[in-house]
């Protein structure tokens, strides 16, 4: 299954909350350019946090959730 991304983080650790968030629903997920986001330079180099494209509904919802 091809990876896609859910959302985007400026910073490393909001990126990883999604994903622990995720995870704990059992949504395997994972960061990419995670390293770069964590020198702080934002839009520049954020965090993009990826699933499979069968789970991005779900996690969609359950972000959103979290959000609220």
């Amino acid at each position: 299954m091809p990876l896609v991304m859910v959302r985007e983080y400026a910073g490393r650790i909001d990126a990883d909350v999604a994903r622990l968030a995720l995870e704990a629903a059992d949504i395997p997920a994972v960061l990419f350019d995670a390293g770069m986001a964590s020198l702080g330079l934002g839009p520049i180099a954020s965090a993009r946090l990826m699933v499979e494209e069968s789970d991005l509904s779900r996690a969609r919802q359950i972000l959103d959730d979290s959000d609220d």
